[in-house]
């Protein structure tokens, strides 16, 4: 059995098998890579920073493709109209509303804080020029609820429809930024808050799983054939000694006298 295993003919189709099933495994996982890959957010153009306003309307909800755009606001802020943001990684987030100089204001996250009192937390005076990206307003569902009772003037999420409420007599436009930079810069800044550029949804495309599919098939059948051509030698090598055997048993016994050969009959011949 094992002389037959190792045969120089059985041993090639062993490797072949082996080989066909390496290569159509990392062909299949290639594809499924691909596939999954094609289902994640890619990044889209981030194109110049243009001004806020001609982005944002009041009463007019943020176009996702507008999402992460770099935007410049030019105004004051307004210290009256100031919020911290609990419940995120980077600490508290510090939220003013920047007044436009139209009638209009945009909240603007300046940065964050550890703790309220901080030095950062204080309003600069006069105009500046801010630049970041722009953000969709959030829902309340949309940050985990990390505390289930808020200090006054702490909040939860960045949600336009909450801040209309709070800030009464200010003409909110929709969704918030995320400050990079402030000219002229703050006495004390705050810590940075991370804010993702734009991207594009991505979309599955499900060619390459059915790829994948296709080539870990193709390595199945490949393991069926080297057991169906293993097979067939094992059967072959069992049955070729009884077919090179003699007729009649090929015993070597003595068969006896023949006619003529002038023997006398036994007596039981008789």
């Amino acid at each position: 059995m094992l002389r037959i295993l190792f045969s120089p003919r059985v041993m090639v189709l062993h490797l072949l098998a082996v080989g066909a099933l390496v290569v159509c495994g990392l062909l299949g996982r290639w594809q499924l890579g691909v596939f999954e890959d094609s289902g994640r957010p890619r990044s889209a153009q981030d194109p110049a920073p243009v001004a806020v306003s001609t982005l944002t309307l009041p009463g007019k909800h943020l176009t996702s493709d507008l999402v992460g755009r770099k935007v410049t606001a030019e105004g004051s802020y307004d210290a009256s109209r100031q919020l911290l943001v609990a419940g995120r990684d980077e600490g508290l987030w510090i939220l003013t509303a920047l007044d436009l100089g139209d009638g209009t204001a945009i909240p603007v996250v300046r940065g964050a804080v550890s703790a309220p009192g901080e030095p950062a937390t204080a309003v600069p005076e006069g105009k500046v020029t801010v630049t970041g990206r722009l953000q969709a307003s959030e829902s309340a569902d949309s940050v985990p609820r990390r505390v289930r009772k808020l200090p006054e003037g702490q909040v939860l999420t960045v949600s336009s429809a909450e801040l209309i409420n709070r800030w009464q007599g200010v003409r909110l436009r929709d969704g918030f930024v995320v400050a990079t930079a402030q000219s002229p810069a703050p006495a004390v800044a705050a810590a940075p808050v991370p804010a993702p550029p734009p991207t594009e949804p991505g979309g599955l495309t499900w060619r390459n799983l059915a790829y994948a599919a296709q080539w870990w098939i193709f390595g199945l059948f490949a393991v069926f054939m080297w057991w169906h051509f293993v097979r067939d030698a094992v059967r072959g090598a069992k049955a070729a000694p009884g077919a090179g055997a003699e007729p009649g048993g090929g015993s070597g016994g003595d068969p006896g006298p023949g006619p003529g050969s002038g023997g006398r009959p036994s007596p039981a011949a008789v």
